[in-house]
């Protein structure tokens, strides 16, 4: 996997950033909006979750502010990502529970993120890797699939793949693992017909479950 890890390093300025790269390099990784950001892209693409981020973030930075914003108009800023009233009311109860339990700061512990209502791993993991740089593994669709067709697990959904990877994935790789395969994920390695023929790993590959390829 160091190989893999090094060729994807080498390649990934080629490719276009996640909107996750994006925010937290805009918010000079300020953990609350990176939490934010995280809770917006659960089931919604890159190239909508920046700009409703972008347009939620220009009102509200802090949790105090996001709930000067009504339910509504959290929800007209962030449409048209995924679930979005759902995430409106996520969103203000989130930021209501950083100001009763943690002065509005987030927490940097993946247990104690996870206390917070409406946030799963994915989220919490990506808050402590991205935010405070501590390491954590976050496996979304883009990390079990590629994980899995490299023939590095196998495994049958994240969470599976997370235990996995905390087991066999070296330590070292695990803050940047998520951002590297993902960005791969977009860009290279899609769900279907992956570009196989420009793929830098291709050698290291094992192309489980492939059956078409560019």
């Amino acid at each position: 996997m160091s190989r893999v890890i090094a060729r994807l390093r080498a390649k990934a300025p080629e490719w276009n950033p996640t909107a996750l790269a994006d925010v937290a390099d805009q918010t000079e990784r300020d953990p609350f909006r990176i939490l934010i950001a995280c809770l917006l892209s659960l089931r919604t693409k890159d190239e909508t979750t920046g700009p409703a981020a972008e347009r939620l973030f220009a009102l509200a930075r802090t949790p105090q502010t996001m709930l000067r914003l009504t339910p509504r108009r959290i929800e007209r800023l962030i449409f048209p990502v995924g679930f979005y009233r759902t995430k409106a009311r996520v969103i203000r109860g989130v930021c209501r529970d950083l100001l009763a339990r943690f002065g509005g700061k987030v927490p940097d512990d993946l247990d104690t993120l996870l206390t917070f209502k409406g946030v799963g791993r994915k989220t919490a993991n990506l808050v402590v890797t991205v935010a405070f740089g501590r390491p954590g593994i976050c496996v979304d669709t883009h990390v079990h699939r590629i994980s899995n067709r490299l023939g590095y697990v196998k495994t049958k959904s994240p969470e599976q793949t997370e235990m996995a990877l905390r087991e066999k994935l070296p330590k070292r790789y695990w803050i940047e693992y998520n951002d590297l395969l993902v960005s791969f994920g977009q860009n290279i390695c899609k769900p279907l017909s992956p570009r196989c023929s420009t793929c830098p790993v291709r050698a290291s590959c094992y192309r489980i479950g492939v059956t078409r390829s560019r």
